[in-house]
């Protein structure tokens, strides 16, 4: 995955008059200091004592960032203060994001949400478990028998991508440059925020035009794929627009695409380096699956944004509108004061403060999709891979942005002779 940043060249903004100067921190979300040690360890340097609630950067092309589980709650709950009509960063390049219902507010975003949650609430998930299960068992045993994989390129770029796809009854062969879309929107190269957007605007406008003829297929279909229900949804009583249900349907193969499939490898990783957390799960089948919630707490993985909709006072700093908001999920679910020891996989946490599927009204409609699959793939791999280790010598690679990301993931377990 090539990254484009150069120190010399990354492009930094004037500090505007409403930022305080003891609010200037240099921190680049797609090029965070210290990434090399972990994504997650990365961000949480930020939170040291004494900082603010809200800081500012000029990277990125300038924005606020909330640096606190408090913080980053309250702005994702409170859409008349903080907008989603921009919610990727840098701004320029949030402003070419298409898809909705993301970039919409209530009341205009609730009738499409309606939409997403009739085909992805939790009794309709219930009903694919078999499928996902027989994607997981079939991967796992692609590679079972030879002692070692890349978790990475073998398992997570691959187990959610083949779910949904399957749900949404699509070709596998598809998958390579559906992939590379979801890539320019989450991770978008460039030096400036003009580069980035043109880069954004590919993956946006790549997903629209692979959507456009497969929408126009199924109006008006009876199928029970995801798609076909998405598109014969009613909005305010009358059938979807197309170019709103392009929105819609690149939506979900964004968030399919990537944001579960990096969130596998961070804990698959922290599990392969801590062999006692492991014999806990395999001893305890309802441990795993309410284990499943303090790993989405443990390694968050999404960083979006909020559009200050109207000029405010807020955490002691004027706020003017149009200003961008970050929301790095690390910093809710590894703060020390909404999760006492937060880098602790504490399987047994009773009390568990996350934004990792954002908040508010635009909460993640695919919450229950993710935590199925987390938990299949842990039964299925434990099944077949009872003890497992990451090799040594070797050093995963991190990559930050809207969506984090990592790379070379290399497992290893025992195998019968």
């Amino acid at each position: 995955m090539a990254t484009n940043f150069d120190e010399a060249v990354r492009a930094k903004v004037e500090r505007p008059a409403n930022v305080p100067e003891d609010r200037v921190y240099e921190i680049d979300m797609y090029a965070l200091n210290g990434i090399e040690d972990g994504y997650h360890e990365a961000w949480k340097k930020v939170q040291h004592p004494g900082i603010p609630d809200l800081i500012w950067t000029p990277f990125t092309g300038g924005h606020w960032i909330a640096t606190n589980g408090d913080t980053v709650k309250e702005v994702y709950s409170d859409p008349t203060r903080f907008s989603s009509e921009v919610i990727f960063l840098p701004k320029e390049a949030g402003e070419k994001y298409q898809m909705v219902p993301t970039k919409m507010d209530p009341p205009e975003h609730t009738p499409y949400r309606k939409a997403l949650d009739k085909g992805l609430n939790l009794a309709k998930i219930r009903k694919v478990e078999d499928k996902v299960r027989e994607v997981a068992s079939s991967l796992i045993d692609s590679f079972a028998a030879r002692g070692e994989c890349d978790f990475a390129a073998e398992y997570a770029e691959l187990f959610p991508v083949h779910v949904f796809m399957a749900l949404a009854d699509l070709p596998l062969e598809d998958i390579p440059v559906l992939s590379e879309y979801a890539r320019q929107m989450t991770r978008p190269e460039g030096n400036t925020p003009e580069e980035m957007a043109t880069d954004l605007e590919a993956g946006n406008n790549g997903f629209y035009a692979y959507v456009d003829p497969i929408i126009r297929a199924r109006v008006g279909g009876d199928g029970d794929d995801l798609i076909t229900l998405m598109v014969n949804s009613e909005i305010n009583g009358e059938r979807i627009a197309h170019d709103k249900a392009q929105g819609l349907i690149s939506l979900l193969l964004l968030g399919g695409l990537d944001t579960v499939v990096n969130f596998l490898s961070f804990f698959m990783i922290h599990l392969a380096r801590h062999p006692e957390l492991v014999a806990e799960l395999r001893s305890d089948p309802l441990k795993l699956m309410r284990g499943a919630e303090e790993m989405f707490r443990r390694f968050p993985v999404v960083s979006e944004a909020r559009m200050v909709a109207k000029d405010q006072e807020y955490k002691g700093v004027f706020l003017k509108r149009g200003d961008m908001i970050l929301l790095p999920t690390a910093l809710h679910g590894l703060d020390d004061a909404a999760n006492p020891e937060p880098w602790k996989l504490d399987f047994s946490r009773r009390s568990i403060s996350h934004s990792t599927f954002g908040g508010g009204p635009h909460r993640c409609a695919g919450m229950h999709l993710a935590r199925m699959e987390v938990i299949v793939t842990l039964e299925e791999w434990l099944k077949r891979i009872p003890e497992f280790s990451f090799k040594e010598g070797e050093t995963p690679i991190y990559h930050s942005g809207i969506v984090a990301a990592v790379e070379n993931v290399p497992l290893v377990w025992p195998i019968a002779r």
